[in-house]
């Protein structure tokens, strides 16, 4: 029976992990910082901004709240975006990279925003259960077979019959949410007024390469739809619409041309870049993508100038402000730095990933003076994303340079828990509490404590806390 289930659990494994998707693949990025199981998240303010002015409309026609859906971005070179539990979609570098125009992203995120609006996942788990009984009573109807007749082959083909009549099932469920999603995708393109042809683009390409990796395999055991299903149906779909979407929005190709530049710019080695970008090509994203391979490449000169001449056109742009800053200040030339990113600060105040930048410099100068605006700017960056362990610990820095070490000890007890670092977090928040005066950072240096407690911990974090402790020993 174990060998019978053992395909069975591992394809439920992976639909537990991977579904829904649009395709799979793998890659590099940016100021990116280690997550589970070697997956390396990539955070930048201007891609961020880029896919948000795409989604939240997406998630606005569909009813969902924007705030309520984390979007995650992952450094792969595969084209691929798939939601979990929880509304949080996660995309790949590589669908912004191999994405042709705005509209094929478009269409990815009104598809993946179907799963969300659906419930897909949801419906996931009990569907799983439902499978696993089927199949368990099909071992259970052949064994009994089997000592009924006398006859061993019963109990593997009655057996074997359950467990595909189970995944078949199972598929069946995942192949009409893919349906059932991209119509809801089409619908909110539609809504939003903006056009399905780059899902059909996108759809027409990938055709190719799904056929030569499974071009044997029967389509009923698939998770999900072929290519070319979708494809047939997206056409329809756009036959039967009774408006004409207008083409994606100026500012959005914009904004999507110079964020796939910059990954180019970041992830992709020198002569791809200047493949994709060549010297002759003069466009706003060919410069920065060669700016920012410039920089890449130690030639910090360089960089700035092409930064530069990108601001003379932009001088409003808060993205190639930030980008400025960085150069400058990963080439040593924090005191220019500083102006570069107050500007992208004042230009996109929303933005934490700038403020906490901004505030970096500013510790990093070393001038006592400048310590009261940077805690102002990490303040201000966590009120906009308490989440950050990195911009904690600068919080946590900036107090203990001010000499303000009870609060110093607060905010690095932050980032502790956030870490999942619990002794530590035990250790800073207990010393906080008992140095600060009655009031809400007391207060709050309490609760940590008590959330770091080991008796509040769930399992896995304890047995993470005892293999931490094992190590350090």
């Amino acid at each position: 029976m174990g060998k019978l289930l053992a395909p069975f659990r591992a394809l439920l494994l992976m639909l537990a992990f991977f579904t829904p998707v649009l395709v799979p693949g793998a890659a590099a990025a940016q100021g990116g910082r280690e997550g589970g199981r070697g997956v390396v998240v990539i955070r930048d303010a201007e891609t961020e901004r880029m896919v948000r002015g795409f989604a939240n409309p997406l998630f606005r026609a569909a009813g969902i709240d924007p705030g309520r859906v984390d979007i995650t971005l992952i450094q792969n070179r595969a084209i691929n975006a798939f939601v979990t539990t929880g509304n949080r979609m996660f995309i790949h570098t590589g669908l912004i990279l191999q994405a042709g125009s705005a509209a094929e992203l478009a269409g990815v995120l009104a598809h993946e925003t179907g799963h969300i609006a659906g419930g897909h996942l949801a419906r996931l788990p009990e569907e799983m259960r439902m499978a696993t009984i089927r199949s368990v009573a099909a071992m259970l109807l052949g064994a009994g077979a089997a000592v009924a007749t006398g006859q061993g082959g019963a109990f593997g083909a009655i057996a074997l019959g359950g467990q595909s009549s189970a995944m078949g099932g199972l598929f069946a469920f995942t192949r009409g949410q893919e349906q059932a999603a991209d119509q809801a995708g089409l619908h909110y393109l539609e809504t939003v007024g903006w056009s399905a042809a780059g899902l059909e683009r996108l759809l027409e390409r990938l055709l190719d390469q799904e056929l030569l990796a499974v071009g044997r395999q029967d389509p009923y055991f698939r998770t999900h739809p072929l290519s070319q299903d979708r494809l047939e149906f997206v056409r329809e779909q756009m036959r039967r619409s009774r408006s004409t979407p207008a083409l994606m929005p100026a500012a959005l190709e914009g904004a999507f041309a110079m964020a796939k530049a910059k990954l180019h710019g970041f992830l992709d080695p020198p002569q791809r870049v200047l493949r994709q970008y060549p010297a002759e090509d003069s466009g706003a994203p060919a410069r920065y993508a060669r700016a920012i391979m410039a920089f890449r490449a130690g030639r910090i000169a360089e960089a700035v100038a092409g930064l530069e001449s990108l601001l003379a056109a932009q001088p409003g742009n808060p993205w190639l402000h930030e980008m400025k800053g960085q150069v400058l200040f990963e080439g040593h030339r924090a005191a220019e730095a500083l102006p570069a990113y107050a500007a992208a600060a004042r230009l996109a105040p929303a933005e934490p990933l700038i403020r906490t930048a901004h505030a970096r410099v500013m510790i990093e100068l070393g001038d006592p003076a400048l310590l009261p605006p940077a805690v102002a700017e990490l303040e201000a960056s966590l009120a906009l994303d308490r989440d950050s362990a990195f911009t904690w610990r600068q919080l946590g820095i900036a107090r203990g340079r001010l000499g303000q070490m009870p609060l110093a000890d607060l905010a690095l007890a932050e980032e502790a828990m956030l870490e999942e670092d619990f002794p530590a977090a035990r250790f800073l928040a207990r010393r906080a509490e008992e140095a600060l005066p009655p009031g809400p950072a007391r207060l709050r240096a309490a609760d940590l404590r008590n959330a770091a407690r080991r008796d509040n911990l769930t399992p896995e974090q304890r047995a993470a806390e005892r293999e931490n402790e094992r190590r350090r020993r």
